[in-house]
Parts: C-alpha cells; structure tokens; sequence
C-alpha cells in the first residue's frame, strides 16, 4: 500500500490531486484521505474513482459533495465538523485547491472562524503549463478562464495588455479558437504564446508560436481535453536617442514646448520630464 492510516490533528485538509495521470498524486495527500474522519470533495465520483486506483479504502465515511452548485449548505456541514473537533480532507477535482475551484470561501470561513487550515500539495495546470511553455517563469499572471462572450474576453484582455509577466488562461477546447483570435488582435499577433493540451496524459501536446500563428493553426480546428493557454509580456522597444529629436523638432514647429513635450511623450511611452526638459532645449536653440 502506498499510504500510512495516520492520527490526523483537527483541522481543514486541502488536497491536490493529480491533473491527469493518476500516480501523480503525492504520498502525503494519500494518507490525508486514508486518515481524516471527514471528506470533501468538487467531483465526489473522480475522488472515489482515485481513491480506489490508490486502494485507499472509506471505511464507512462518506465523501461530501462541495461544488459551485452546494454552496452554504456543504460549506456549514464542513464548518460543524471543524467545530466538532474532526479532521476534514477537501479535494479539488483536478490540482490545487482553490485554483479556478469553488474552495476559497471555505478555506476563508474556516480561517476566519480560528480552525487550522492546512494543504497536502500536488499538480497544478498552471505551474505545468508554464514548465513547458518556453515563455519566461520570473513573473506570470494567472487570470483563470476568460469570458465566453467576445466583446467582453476582449475588454478583459485589454485589461492584462501591460501586465509584468507571462499570462496564463484556462480555455475551453471548444473556444479556444475565438480565444486566440481575440488575443492576437488585441495583443498583437507577434506576441511569443504557447498553447498545451491534455497536461500529463497520453496525448499530452504542447504548441508553441506566435499569438498569429496560433490562431491561424487553430481556426476552425476541433481541439479535445483541458486547455492552458500562455501569452509572453509585452517588451518595450529600444527608441532611438536621435527618433525622439528629430519628433520633438517636428512638434515644436506646430506647438508649444509643453504640447510637444506630451505628443512626443506619448508618441513613444516615454516619461514626459525628461522629454519636456529636452524640449526647452530645442525651443530655445
């Protein structure tokens, strides 16, 4: 047997469990649902189905439903138990509790109300994804799933467009065209992006180009399994020393040294100080 019967401290359990492939899931998670005397679960069905793959046995408990659709009710019947002094196990259908799953105001309720709240961590689509992206891991922005209507996925996109670091989606297969579209024209289609598919599973499948080229690659296909989709920062080109004159010197010809300094400012997103202060210079000159 891969897990340890444990005395388990009251409290609240997330567990991780495996996006895909099933060995995936740790040690440690394992003897957290063999252990705890409660058991919460987004999928009731997947989690049992896991816990007999793993032979990790009920033993008379019940796994409670806890999903969008449970709401308070399942919440206060978890709250009780934490009242009552149990250990309470709550996994997420697929990866990290809390990530786009219905966990966080458990999770908050039961802090606020001075329970321990622990996790047992495990796989996660997001940090997956961005391993096998080739995009840059410094920074990156998780924004969950988009919008299913254009005009507002597209307003939403607009939003993240300066963002400091790599974008990271969830996207239903049967819009992920209309998604990448979306991105490449509000992004701009030369951004480095990367699409992957099916993350630990047999036809696991990681696409890699620009926002134009996937969307392109992707425009009208039929796409199966769970979506991630990346999206690289935007990058600030170098301007030229010389670029920023020769555009002041044009400005000042039809405006003021301020109104010249802010066109040209804005003109190539830079600081307007030191633009102005070049500016008195040349209208001076």
């Amino acid at each position: 047997m891969n897990f340890q019967k444990i005395r388990l401290a009251p409290g609240l359990y997330f567990v991780a469990t495996p996006i895909g492939t099933a060995r995936d899931i740790t040690l440690r998670a394992l003897d957290v649902l063999a252990s705890a005397e409660m058991i919460a679960a987004e999928d009731t069905r997947s989690l049992r189905r896991l816990m007999e793959i793993h032979g990790v046995p009920l033993e008379g408990r019940r796994i409670l439903a806890y999903h969008d659709h449970s709401g308070a009710g399942a919440r206060g019947k978890i709250l009780e138990a934490l009242a009552q002094g149990q250990s309470v196990a709550y996994a997420s259908e697929a990866g990290m509790p809390l990530i786009a799953d219905p966990g966080y105001d458990l999770g908050r309720q039961a802090a606020e109300a001075g329970y321990s709240v622990t996790c047992a961590p495990g796989p996660s689509a997001v940090l997956t994804a961005l391993t096998l992206a080739g995009l840059p891991t410094d920074a990156f922005f998780f924004a969950g799933f988009l919008p299913n209507a254009s005009g507002a996925r597209r307003t939403l996109i607009e939003a993240l467009r300066n963002v400091p670091g790599t974008l990271v989606f969830y996207e239903s297969p049967k819009r992920v065209a209309g998604c990448l579209a979306d991105l490449a024209d509000v992004l701009g289609g030369d951004r480095q992006a990367a699409l992957c598919r099916e993350l630990t599973k047999k036809f696991e499948e990681t696409r890699r180009g620009t926002l134009a080229e996937l969307a392109a690659a992707y425009l009208g296909a039929t796409v199966k399994g769970e979506v991630v989709l990346l999206v690289d920062r935007a990058h600030s080109q170098t301007v030229k020393e010389s670029d920023v004159e020769e555009a002041l010197k044009r400005a000042l010809e039809t405006h003021s040294v301020r109104d010249a300094a802010d066109l040209v400012s804005e003109m190539f997103s830079l600081p307007r100080r030191p633009i102005y202060q070049k500016a008195l210079k040349l209208g001076k000159g």
